[in-house]
């Protein structure tokens, strides 16, 4: 719903890039902002996350929305089993 699952783009033998699109564009929007906190300054473990990705090579796009995903995963799995956000845990 969001549209942060990577698109393809290949055609045949030929291998294109992937891409993010789809979804709900202020979503995304609103939850890229949340990733570049989460990523840069406030969560620890998001904060690790993102850096391993920028140190292995990563563009700073492709980290952040790694970091996106992550947290929607961390979000459904919140709703899922009915708990509130743990900053220490999450």
């Amino acid at each position: 719903m969001v549209g942060v699952a990577p698109l393809n783009r290949d055609c045949g033998q030929q291998r294109g890039y992937r891409a993010i699109g789809g979804g709900r564009a202020h979503l995304r929007r609103m939850l890229s902002m949340v990733a570049m906190g989460a990523a840069t300054r406030n969560n620890a473990r998001l904060k690790a996350f993102y850096r391993k990705l920028r140190s292995a090579g990563k563009k700073p796009k492709v980290a952040l929305v790694a970091v996106m995903r992550k947290l929607i995963v961390i979000l459904n799995a919140l709703i899922r089993t009915n708990q509130t956000w743990n900053p220490q845990t999450a």
